[in-house]
């Protein structure tokens, strides 16, 4: 499933589209970025409620596809523009992680 594909399926909007539509390869839900630098899974996405510059950061260091923002977080342009210098797709949903989790890991387990 790619990127774009899965934004569809969760209903999330891509605020930050300027990204290579690859297939995620997993998903990693965490607000704590030192957490996400040791556990997260290259070409995934990052479901979380940090919306700032530093989690494009962290996206980066770990080669993360897409930043999933939920609870419809308000989103400061610098995070985008970072995004869009790393290429890293950030969509948005008014969900909360757990459901967010839930749905990502059933679609990427083609259920």
């Amino acid at each position: 499933m790619t990127i774009r594909e899965a934004a569809a399926a969760l209903g999330a909007q891509i605020v930050q589209g300027e990204f290579e539509d690859a297939p995620l390869t997993g998903a990693y839900t965490s607000d704590l970025l030192s957490d996400v630098m040791a556990n997260a899974r290259d070409g995934g996405a990052l479901i979380t409620i940090q919306a700032h510059k530093n989690t494009v950061a962290v996206a980066t260091l770990v080669n993360i596809a897409a930043i999933v923002v939920c609870n419809s977080r308000p989103l400061p342009p610098d995070m985008l523009e970072a995004a869009r210098d790393e290429g890293i797709a950030v969509l948005l949903t008014g969900e909360n992680q757990f459901t967010v989790s839930g749905k990502l890991y059933g679609l990427l387990q083609g259920g």
